[in-house]
């Protein structure tokens, strides 16, 4: 809104200085700047509410035995971070844009769908929460919205199949007739998979925001024909609008990690780590870098490996043997090095490592090719 008031009194009165509020990067300041303030106003009073209502996490029976002294801890506090991107979105990035529109609808109603759960678990002392088809149904519904967005309105109309290949020059690969379920797919996997990795004080939103940073680069770069020219990749006229999103995510996620890191205040619940996990594959979809997400999301991706081949390979033994068997001491994988004796803070620092490197070979891959 504050993008339109001084965009107005820059063209009707040609006031000096307020035609500084057309530049993404300074805008993108001003969200990240917002966001942060935001969150940190809004956090303690959110986590007193949540203490007051006694709404606080359940630790399962099978988890690490350490994870025992954190039950009670407010949980929900997704709340936070999706109304610390909400407002400063609404006030510095153009709400017009589809790319915007797309993206906050994507991240607001995969958090609906999270907070129902997280309800129906704290509140409603349902174990299971949201029943898994019912929260399969929520995440399929935005993927097909996202999908059929891309594939039919004119924005997206030259490139709206096509993803750009990591490592390839010149060579972009078309999903066709199975694009939007490719979409579908690719919001769920990812919503799941930072779902899964949400189990330590501060890993997922601390992982999320280095996958952020480098996502912010790669939509300016999309929407800026000087440099996607140069490095060859797709340009998206508009996409660059998504980098005042990511600011906004980084400050709100910034400021939630204040509060999220061990020994956490509060922790995200599904409110939050389905609408992250929404919001990185819905940017990749937007700016094509869709074939990217299993490197630049290398460590959630790895997450959600861990507990497919954990899963499976019990069921094989069992079956094959009458006993089901283990590759890993307890999935999805950090929950393995916590049983090895690894600290809880040291598990999470080699995570960021791990997640720095995957976002440095993600940029990499536009340039060696």
């Amino acid at each position: 809104m504050l993008y339109y008031l001084f965009e107005y009194i820059n063209k009707t009165y040609g006031t000096p200085g307020f035609g500084v509020f057309k530049f993404l990067s300074f805008r993108s300041s001003l969200a990240a700047i917002t966001a942060l303030f935001l969150a940190f106003y809004i956090g303690p009073k959110i986590i007193k509410f949540l203490q007051r209502k006694q709404i606080g996490e359940s630790i399962r029976e099978l988890g690490p035995e350490s994870h025992k002294q954190k039950s009670g801890t407010p949980t929900m506090g997704g709340v936070i971070i999706i109304l610390s991107v909400v407002v400063p979105v609404i006030l510095w990035a153009d709400i017009n844009s589809i790319y915007i529109v797309l993206v906050l609808t994507g991240t607001i109603w995969l958090g609906f769908v999270g907070f129902v759960d997280d309800y129906l678990k704290v509140v409603k002392k349902k174990s299971k929460g949201l029943i898994a088809r019912y929260k399969l149904l929520g995440q399929i519904i935005i993927g097909l919205l996202v999908g059929l967005a891309v594939y039919y309105l004119p924005e997206f109309a030259e490139y709206n199949t096509q993803t750009t290949l990591p490592f390839f020059k010149n060579l972009n690969l078309d999903f066709s007739i199975l694009y939007i379920p490719v979409v579908i797919f690719i919001i769920t996997a990812t919503s799941n998979a930072v779902n899964l990795t949400d189990g330590l004080d501060g890993l997922a939103i601390g992982s999320m925001l280095i996958v952020m940073l480098a996502l912010a680069v790669l939509s300016y770069v999309s929407g800026n024909k000087i440099y996607a020219d140069y490095l060859n990749v797709i340009y998206l006229p508009g996409s660059g609008e998504l980098t005042v999103f990511i600011a906004a995510f980084i400050g709100a996620g910034l400021g939630f990690l204040w509060f999220n890191f061990y020994p956490a205040q509060i922790f995200m619940g599904d409110t939050g780590s389905l609408a992250l996990g929404g919001a990185f594959g819905i940017i990749a979809i937007l700016i094509k870098k869709e074939l990217l997400i299993p490197i630049l999301g290398g460590v959630f991706f790895i997450e959600t490996l861990s507990v497919i081949i954990q899963r499976l390979y019990f069921k094989y033994t069992k079956k094959k043997t009458g006993e089901g068997k283990r590759v890993f001491k307890m999935a999805p994988l950090h929950h393995h090095y916590e049983l090895l004796g690894w600290a809880e803070p040291k598990i999470v620092m080699r995570f960021y490592i791990a997640t720095i490197i995957f976002a440095i070979i993600s940029l990499a891959s536009f340039k060696i090719r």
